[in-house]
């Protein structure tokens, strides 16, 4: 018998270019956004959907989204500290 194993045993899972978690976040909201296009007629829920998955796209561990969370840690939340000598 043959098996065949991921590359990298302790990477998290994914599921074509997201995470398993994104990928479920994103069928829920697709199922959501139909149902609002369908019967209300908005479209909002729809983009709100797209620009997530856009955002979530992982490609080398890293997300666009992961990127702007470290840029708001690094730039606004968290104390920079400058010494001058």
């Amino acid at each position: 018998m043959n098996y065949i194993y991921p590359e990298n045993l302790k990477a998290k899972p994914t599921m074509w270019f997201w995470s398993l978690k994104d990928f479920v976040i994103l069928g829920i909201g697709a199922l959501i956004s139909i149902v609002f296009l369908i019967h209300l007629h908005k479209i909002v829920p729809a983009a709100i959907v797209l620009t997530y998955g856009f955002l979530t796209i992982r490609l080398d561990d890293a997300t666009i989204l992961d990127f702007i969370k470290y840029a708001v840690r690094y730039f606004i939340t968290t104390q920079q500290d400058y010494r001058w000598r």
